[in-house]
């Protein structure tokens, strides 16, 4: 069987390879071989993907942000449609990565119709759509949604599309996360030090615009709170010199640290952090945290006065419930003070924090349950046409 899988970003490398592994799980309990060929990142190439592109940097949110990635992402797109071309896939899995995605999917729909297509993690339209236009792209060209959010389920099906709520695959990969006192002990982060976890970037753009607003949030409690280290995981490799000389620019007393994300998030008293799927493993670590994000200034004009667009949080923590159960500051709002007022009160207020972990446990209840991505990949292996009577 061959399995094209498309995707871009650090997020979707993630849970591309996630997906990966659970398909090579079920393939080879049933005596079948794969293969798959990707868009993706180091993560999925990994976990066994042939990658005919690294996507994991390509990528941005807004108008002005995403000018810099026009051209790598019409020549990633192109080459994977002269790839399905000529080495068609049994079935193509589509995760997020809207833009590229939408391409690569109305090709398949008017090219190749016999191959069935699966989008696993939509793109969040249910959020900010403004009109139906992608909404309706989206279910012409496939032929199941694997919704991970409830609400993502519900829009989907009442636009059209066929859907099949999975949960949220970093439900499995917190199984094996590291306790507190093991993150903290692999780290060498003594029991009573305070420890901040800082995670401004997963694209470029966002060292721009985030960076600032969280060092100078972090300077300031540096200078209430002499005791702090923070704690800086890479989300990729070219980051680390921007990290380190910005650094030394704050003067604060961090660490960066690389292949060890999860271990920073689970060892911190709190993070300080980009909105993204990082809140919610956060979350499900049970770490206060505080939220935030700008995009360019001309860019949240015309989104809010040309495109009328609006979205109720930002956060995927705050979204899953609809209501703010984390503190998140976007736009105009996303100050270094405002950053360093929410992040003191959850450090030194029991009660908030105590808050903050039942909304939690909230949150989590509608996660789904463990095996989100072996329940995933039983509905793909299940859409290849050869395969119809599998069985798991």
């Amino acid at each position: 069987m061959r399995i094209f899988i498309s995707t871009g970003e650090v997020s979707g490398d993630l849970q591309g390879a996630l997906l990966i592994a659970a398909l090579q799980r079920q393939v080879v309990a049933a005596g079948l071989e794969l293969e798959i060929v990707a868009l993706g990142g180091e993560k999925m190439a990994a976990a066994g993907a042939h990658l005919l592109g690294n996507t994991s940097s390509i990528g941005s949110m807004g108008l002005f942000e995403s000018l810099p990635y026009v051209l790598p992402t019409i020549q990633v797109q192109r080459k994977a449609i002269a790839h399905l071309k000529e080495n068609p896939p049994d079935l193509v899995v589509l995760i997020d990565y809207m833009t590229p995605n939408l391409g690569i999917g109305t090709y398949l729909r008017k090219h190749m119709p016999q191959v069935p297509v699966v989008y696993y993690i939509a793109p969040q339209e249910w959020v900010w759509s403004v009109s139906l236009r992608n909404t309706s792209r989206i279910v012409s060209f496939t032929d199941k949604l694997l919704a991970i959010f409830s609400e993502e389920a519900r829009y989907y099906q009442e636009n059209g599309a066929k859907v099949s709520w999975v949960g949220h695959p970093l439900v499995d990969r917190m199984e094996n996360a590291p306790s507190r006192e093991a993150a903290r002990e692999s780290l060498g982060i003594a029991p009573e030090q305070i420890a901040i976890a800082l995670l401004p970037a997963s694209r470029r753009q966002e060292l721009k615009y985030l960076l600032p607003v969280i060092f100078q949030a972090a300077q300031n409690i540096q200078a209430k709170l002499p005791e702090v280290h923070f704690w800086i995981p890479l989300s990729l490799e070219i980051y680390r010199e921007s990290l380190e000389k910005a650094i030394q620019r704050y003067n604060l007393r961090a660490t960066v640290v690389s292949g060890q994300q999860q271990e920073v998030m689970a060892a911190a008293d709190l993070a300080i952090t980009k909105s993204g799927t990082v809140n919610l493993e956060l979350a499900l670590l049970n770490v206060p945290q505080v939220v935030t994000y700008r995009l360019h200034p001309v860019t949240a004009w015309i989104a809010r006065n040309i495109l009328k667009g609006s979205i109720p949080f930002a956060s995927p923590t705050n979204l899953v419930v609809m209501r703010e159960i984390v503190p998140e500051f976007l736009q105009e709002r996303a100050t270094p003070e405002n950053l360093t007022q929410a992040a003191m009160e959850l450090l030194l207020n029991p009660s908030l924090k105590e808050q903050t972990l039942t909304d939690y446990d909230q949150m989590r209840q509608c996660l789904g349950e463990v095996g989100v991505c072996d329940r995933a990949a039983e509905e793909i292996l299940q859409m290849i046409p050869d395969n119809a009577m599998f069985v798991i």
